[in-house]
């Protein structure tokens, strides 16, 4: 859990950083079976929390809806497709 807490302390751009280096070090195929599993674990921490993290944000962008004269009438939920 300890380790969960400290991925969550990072900020989105540090994980994604931490992400890169982990996944790096998997292709290369220099890491031991042992070391490969426990990247592995940690990168797909990372993962999961760079999506929240992504997800959060995605959540918070809204629309700006104008009224007939262009003028700024509201904001409405940012919808993805």
């Amino acid at each position: 859990m300890a380790e969960d807490t400290a991925i969550a302390a990072l900020s989105f751009e540090d994980a994604l950083k931490e992400l890169e280096r982990i996944v790096g070090r998997l292709e290369s195929g220099d890491a031991s079976l042992d070391e490969a599993i426990t990247l592995y674990e940690r990168g797909d921490a990372l993962r999961r929390q760079c999506a929240a993290r992504l997800d959060a944000a995605q959540a918070r962008i809204e629309a700006i809806r104008t009224d007939a004269d262009g003028r700024a009438a509201g904001t409405t939920p940012f919808a993805a497709n």
